[in-house]
């Protein structure tokens, strides 16, 4: 079960939000959840970054690179800056 959260906010802009929610077939609680939801996504780096390196991964494994070949060129890689 989801936790419950209070918040404060002016009596306009609750009518605003309630008004906005109906009109996409939502329920308040549903509007709040879904922007809390994109704030958090859009801000938390590791999220994105994990993200990132999934799409990576799907496209070299895509291209039949094995996870073995990824650590040899790696390696290769950074004898070549020492």
């Amino acid at each position: 079960m989801a936790d419950q959260m209070i918040i404060r906010i002016d009596a306009d802009l609750k009518a605003r939000l309630n008004r906005l929610a109906r009109a996409e077939g939502k329920t308040t609680s549903q509007m709040v959840r879904e922007l809390i939801h994109d704030y958090v996504k859009e801000r938390d780096i590791g999220a994105y970054i994990d993200g990132l390196w999934e799409r990576i991964g799907t496209k070299l494994t895509a291209r039949g690179v094995r996870p073995a070949d990824i650590g040899k060129a790696i390696g290769e890689t950074r004898k070549g800056r020492g």
